[in-house]
């Protein structure tokens, strides 16, 4: 894993955001070199990566929670099971 790899993984999800965000503002605005503007994307891709992984991790501790026939949840599952 390369280390601008390592940094990314280890952000939040709202700081990996952030960050995503500002490459896209960064791009948008359309100031940047092109070697920088495809080192952005290249990064901004990584983000984007990361904040769905965490999405789609928090989403799978969400569906731990079992629903009655009634649609109403019944029980729960403990979210921290690792």
């Amino acid at each position: 894993m390369s280390d601008n790899s390592a940094k990314i993984a280890e952000l939040s999800f709202e700081d990996a955001l952030k960050a995503l965000e500002d490459v896209v503002r960064r791009l948008e605005g359309g100031e940047v070199p092109l070697d920088e503007s495809i080192a952005l994307y290249e990064r901004g891709e990584k983000l984007r990566q990361h904040c769905q992984a965490r999405l789609d991790a928090a989403q799978a501790r969400i569906e731990k929670i079992v629903a009655g026939p009634d649609g109403k949840p019944s029980s729960t599952v403990p979210f921290d099971t690792e």
